[in-house]
């Protein structure tokens, strides 16, 4: 006999899940151990060097994280720009949490959202010129993939050809990728293959390749290079290049995915410079800190070129999670904060006091720092190759190290000012040399006077100190 089957089937038993609270509990023991299990064990190594393993943070709030000791440490690093209004800002807080309460809808793909659109409006009213037509994503790499397909579309297939810059870095997914200059991202991957490189800020360049090669209908540009090391281009080349853009019918893309939003004192940093692209992206702060938002603006003309008819429409509509209902909510106040509180004029002033007071420590420290740059609260600090930095005799015999070096007087000072003054600060991916600064736009003078004090006082040990003191710290 064969016995029938159960009409109900048997309770799947429940894996053995971390919950809420035990995540929250969780000690800097369990945490490595799941990092290394199930997240990247290689980057751990990193982390390690730099002391970064050892803190869990519990809170952030304002210019500070909160570690498991009560240790407030100031955030120079700021996410990479994504931290405009320092963290969990009360308004934005209270905006998620009456949208949470009364329970309003979420996805917004069957139905128009007014959330949606409301975010739209504003970006587009923040916008210049007639860049008013937008794409809602959740990152910058997803915003800047569909500036790049929207551009390529309008180009049309005659024009098939994207030109990008040296060190430039628009993303990690695939499309943009292709337009990512650093071999470390590019890895084995197969690129596309109608991009053009060429070198950044060199106008000659530019309009060489428009003239020579009728096929290129893009150019993609961050306006500031982030992973570049802050690198910026003369006004002249931003108005020349608007001008070639449109003698040559090319389409100019501005990645401002991390130069924009008010970080650089002005809402798009190519707003210094009295041009407008035809395409543009920001991400980063748009989501207020709380929320993953990109966000893709385009010019009319453009737009509807590329997707302006019922059969082109849904080539590249929104996405399953672009335009989230609490996520656009989130950026909504973001906006209307960021200019109720003075925040975009905060970063031109601030940050001009910021770039005034490491310039003064750059003539203290003629030797170590080579340079410092960047606009508002965008700022690179350079240092000299390493055998530049010691004494005479020593520079002839190190300096064959100097390639292999690099990074390292960066990754020293970064990890002391952790460990010594409780300040965070970051790197850049392509020149290590460089050191990150993107503190939030809330950021006040007593704030880059405690950060520059602790930097001063970090290099007055001088290079052998900072060396010795970072070797003590990695055998303790």
């Amino acid at each position: 006999m064969v016995g029938a089957p159960a009409l109900s089937p048997t309770a799947i038993a429940k894996p053995d899940l971390i919950s809420v609270e035990q995540a929250k509990a969780m000690d800097v023991a369990r945490m490595t151990d799941l990092f290394k299990a199930h997240l990247n064990p290689g980057q751990l190594h990193f982390m390690k060097l730099l002391g970064f393993h050892k803190i869990k943070i519990e809170r952030a709030e304002g210019m500070f994280y909160i570690d498991q000791n009560g240790r407030k440490i100031l955030d120079f690093f700021g996410g990479f720009g994504s931290l405009a209004f320092g963290h969990n800002h009360p308004r934005i807080l209270e905006a998620r949490r009456k949208f949470q309460e009364e329970k309003r809808q979420e996805i917004a793909i069957a139905f128009m959202s007014q959330y949606a659109s409301a975010l739209a409006h504003n970006i587009a009213k923040c916008s210049p010129g007639d860049l008013d037509m937008v794409f809602l994503g959740s990152s910058g790499s997803e915003a800047m993939e569909a500036a790049v397909k929207l551009a390529e579309r309008a180009a049309g297939p005659k024009r098939p050809k994207i030109v990008y810059a040296e060190n430039s870095f628009h993303g990690k997914t695939k499309g943009v990728l292709g337009i990512t200059d650093g071999q470390l991202y590019r890895a084995d991957f197969k690129m596309a293959e109608n991009t053009v490189r060429i070198p950044f800020a060199d106008i000659e360049a530019v309009e060489r390749l428009f003239r020579s090669d009728p096929e290129v209908g893009v150019i993609v540009l961050e306006t500031i290079q982030g992973g570049g090391g802050i690198i910026q281009a003369e006004a002249q080349y931003w108005q020349k290049l608007r001008v070639l853009c449109d003698q040559y019918g090319v389409l100019w893309v501005a990645d401002e995915v991390q130069c924009g939003y008010g970080r650089s004192g002005r809402f798009y940093a190519f707003e210094h410079y009295g041009v407008v692209p035809d395409v543009t992206a920001l991400a980063k702060s748009l989501g207020a800190g709380k929320a993953a938002v990109g966000a893709m603006i385009a010019r009319r003309e453009v737009y509807m070129k590329a997707y302006g008819t019922p059969k082109t429409a849904m080539i590249h509509a929104m996405a399953t999670f672009g335009g989230m209902g609490e996520a656009c909510v989130t950026a909504i106040e973001g906006i209307n904060v960021l200019y109720d509180e003075g925040l975009i004029d905060n970063a031109a002033t601030t940050g001009d006091y910021l770039l005034q007071r490491l310039q003064a420590l750059k003539q203290k420290y003629p030797k170590i720092i080579k340079d410092v740059r960047g606009k508002g609260f965008m700022v690179g600090l350079e240092f000299h190759d390493f055998s530049q930095t010691l004494p005479m005799v020593l520079r002839p015999i190190v300096s064959v190290l100097d390639d292999k070096l690099k990074g390292s007087l960066s990754g020293f000072v970064g990890a002391l000012l952790l460990r010594d003054y409780d300040v965070l600060v970051a790197f850049t991916e392509y020149n290590r040399n460089v050191i990150r600064l993107e503190p939030p736009l809330t950021c006040q003078r007593e704030h880059v006077d405690r950060f520059v004090d602790a930097f001063d006082s970090l290099l007055s040990r001088g290079i052998v100190g900072i060396v010795k003191d970072f070797v003590k710290s990695q055998v303790r």
